[in-house]
């Protein structure tokens, strides 16, 4: 073919309606009318040649050939914002985007601490922070949606050899307890002393409660013979319940800093026993890393990470960046972590 069949605009549309499930929706979006939704995609067809969606049911479903194309015009439009992102980067730092990645509790409790001294230091830079669950995390670093993130789950496999994870700091896990309890006047706890609470606990789906069980199953604490009495879908859910005398529970120390402070939680300490887990940083070298990125790789990461931290791993993926397009489709599995 002499010339595209396709514009970027057809597919920004072709992407809109995948996502939204309906041509109307797809419209509203993009704030454009819907008649010209329609009209674009008919010309999208009749250049092709092809019927890009099964007009037959109430969502709209895409043929095989607009599965193909969409997976295509992700990969375009992902290549055209990086273009865009690095031509801001001429105007060094008086501008430009710098878009965070986190899983749930670093991005909630960490990451905007972060971010508030980026922003002091670089006020016209805009800053977005992506928080989602481990998985989505990391294909959206892995696509070049996100420039780096911190996240305290798994990677999934098939990312492995797609993205650099470095070790970046240790996040405790803290039991906390109501300021009232018993047990809340010990100076020890001893571990079959946690067998006879009353605990509050994410669903047991969750990812971040999968992670937690599995740290303390390394500290030998079963969290079988857990007497969960009650399971909520937040950490500040679980903290309100924990205040109220409702139970105990296990959560991230960085979680707890303001309760423990104001003197309305109370953290135990078991005899012999530290509870952490690792927090990765990750990050895609061959993808274009921004200034902004770089600058907050330099300036920001270091203040939060553990002594010692492997930083040349980062500042050598920095200099041997490389422009590419990865075969790397979107992820159907989301979760919490």
């Amino acid at each position: 073919m002499s010339d595209l069949p396709f514009t970027l605009d057809q597919l920004r549309i072709l992407k809109a309606i995948a996502v939204e499930g309906s041509f109307k929706r797809a419209a509203d979006s993009l704030y454009v009318s819907q008649p010209a939704v329609s009209l674009q995609v008919q010309n999208l067809e009749r250049q092709l040649d092809v019927p890009l969606f099964d007009r037959g049911g109430r969502r709209a479903q895409l043929t095989e050939a607009g599965h193909l194309l969409l997976s295509y015009g992700e990969k375009i439009l992902s290549l055209c914002q990086e273009t865009c992102r690095a031509i801001e980067d001429l105007q060094n730092l008086q501008g430009g985007t710098l878009i965070v990645g986190a899983s749930q509790t670093t991005g909630t409790y960490l990451l905007p601490r972060m971010i508030g001294m980026f922003r002091q230091r670089y006020p016209d830079v805009a800053v977005q922070l992506h928080v989602h669950s481990t998985r989505r995390t990391a294909w959206s670093v892995a696509n070049g949606q996100v420039d780096l993130a911190i996240i305290g789950g798994e990677i999934p496999g098939e990312l492995a050899e797609s993205l650099e994870v470095i070790p970046y700091a240790e996040d405790e896990l803290a039991l906390i307890l109501p300021v009232f309890h018993p047990l809340a006047k010990l100076e020890k706890i001893q571990k079959e002393d946690l067998y006879k609470l009353q605990f509050i606990a994410l669903d047991s789906q969750s990812t971040i409660r999968k992670v937690i069980d599995q740290v303390l199953a390394r500290c030998e604490i079963d969290t079988r013979r857990f007497k969960v009495e009650m399971e909520l879908n937040s950490i500040e859910a679980i903290k309100n319940a924990v205040q109220s005398g409702l139970g105990a529970a296990f959560v991230s120390t960085s979680a707890i800093a303001k309760e423990l402070q104001m003197g309305v939680l109370h953290c135990g300490n078991i005899e012999n026993v530290v509870v952490k887990r690792t927090l990765w940083l990750i990050f895609n070298p061959n993808r274009y890393r921004s200034k902004a990125a770089e600058a907050f790789s330099q300036e920001i990461l270091p203040q939060f990470a553990n002594p010692g931290w492997n930083q040349d791993v980062l500042t050598l993926a920095q200099k041997n960046i490389v422009l590419t397009t990865l075969d790397i489709a979107t992820p159907t599995s989301l979760g919490e972590d």
